[in-house]
């Protein structure tokens, strides 16, 4: 088994996912549920998986609308974790472009994966919710 993945047992019981060597170090995981639980940041990187955007285009392909300040803010958060690159042409008025990094590439993995378990569980999902509140309203 290689590390970072969970080990099942027979007895049901499983192996850390990661094991970090202090509480502090927390091996770099909260950088990346930073960007996974952020909701914004997945849907940026989703619509550039497809190529350069500008800003205003980025803009208008997310779904649920995003600000012009949050998009500012997301694309800016995602420039300094290295996974989206800024590229500012020299127009009148200036024209900027954005695109995934091959780090921002490699992380669209880490979402599709997500997506696919989602997807995957997405029945389990409804079934145990509508057990848990059917079980709820009985007490």
């Amino acid at each position: 088994m290689s590390a970072g993945h969970t080990a099942v047992t027979t007895s049901g019981a499983t192996d850390p996912v990661i094991s970090c060597e202090t509480p502090q170090d927390e091996c770099g995981v909260r950088d990346v549920l930073d960007r996974l639980g952020d909701k914004w940041s997945v849907y940026v990187v989703v619509e550039l998986a497809a190529g350069v955007l500008r800003f205003k285009e980025l803009q208008r392909r997310i779904h649920g609308g995003i600000s012009q300040r949050m998009l500012t803010v997301t694309v800016r958060r995602l420039e300094r974790d290295g996974l989206v690159q800024r590229t500012v042409h020299p127009t009148i008025p200036p024209q900027v472009e954005y695109e995934l990094t091959a780090m921002g590439h490699s992380f669209t993995h880490l979402v599709k994966a997500l997506a696919d378990w989602s997807i995957d569980h997405r029945p389990a999902i409804a079934a145990a919710r509508a057990g848990y509140d059917t079980a709820r309203q009985d007490s």
